[in-house]
């Protein structure tokens, strides 16, 4: 995992090899996007299990009952294994956020939903699955293909920030402030809360990173955030994960120095 370029972390095999063990597996015709899918599921038990680090591509072929060398077939390296299992995650946690969003009347209650989808999760969700994220984020520092994987998740995630944020404006419910700061500033905060859910902080818990980060956004774009308590979302099928917040008075002046900078007020 040292070095500057994404290398194979298991021996390369010939393509006798390759085309015996896809025969074998059956990986052919309309099938392999189902055995593509079982490996990338497979891949996803097994990082949140062990960690990158400590994930071979043997123990990928295991659990989803396939050979090495057929896995070596799709993904090439630990690294693209790696970036296909989490973008396999994101694509379901968008499909199920989006069906969510759809459902709902205000761009402010979608703005909750997706914080309520990145902060809070049923008691069974481990915050376990937030460290995918935490290794493709310390890959990516030294591999430019996870790099640039990791920069497109991030854009991905400031669009539909920012999407929301262009609806409420254009409703009226939120102040004109400058859609781009806003949405580096609220991502860069979810995933700061994220690392520490991950980390399971004491001091910062699920609760008080959901009504931190509601109070921050209610400041921000001036809306009257929802008093309902959240307790949990309902189960997500994506890497993002965890649980709730609780702002405080210094939380509330961060948040009002930020509106500052963001409106240019006084």
């Amino acid at each position: 995992m040292r070095g500057e370029r994404a290398v194979p972390m298991t021996p390369r095999v010939d393509a006798t090899q390759v085309t015996a063990s896809i025969s074998t597996d059956g990986a052919s015709g309309s099938s392999q996007d189902g055995r593509r899918t079982q490996m990338l599921r497979a891949a996803l038990d097994v990082l949140v299990e062990r960690g990158f680090p400590d994930t071979r591509i043997a123990d990928v072929a295991e659990r989803a009952e396939v050979s090495p060398a057929l896995v070596i077939y799709y993904f090439k390296t630990k690294d693209r294994l790696l970036t296909e299992a989490v973008r396999y995650a994101e694509d379901l946690w968008y499909a199920e956020g989006e069906k969510r969003l759809a459902r709902l009347p205000t761009a402010a209650s979608r703005l909750e939903e997706i914080v309520a989808m990145t902060c809070l999760s049923e008691e069974h969700l481990s915050e376990d699955s937030w460290a995918i994220w935490l290794d493709l984020w310390a890959t990516a520092v030294r591999h430019p293909e996870v790099r640039s994987v990791r920069e497109e998740f991030d854009e991905n995630w400031r669009e539909l920030i920012r999407r929301i944020v262009r609806e409420g404006q254009a409703g009226g419910e939120f102040a004109e402030v400058p859609v781009e700061d806003f949405a580096v500033t609220f991502s860069a905060l979810l995933d700061g809360f994220a690392i520490q859910i991950a980390l399971r902080d004491p001091v910062v818990t699920p609760e008080r990173a959901f009504r931190i980060s509601m109070a921050m956004a209610a400041a921000l774009l001036g809306f009257e955030p929802s008093r309902t308590a959240r307790r949990s979302t309902q189960p997500t099928a994506g890497a993002r994960a965890s649980s709730k917040a609780g702002t405080s008075v210094a939380s509330t002046r961060s948040a009002s120095a930020g509106r500052a900078t963001l409106t240019g007020d006084p």
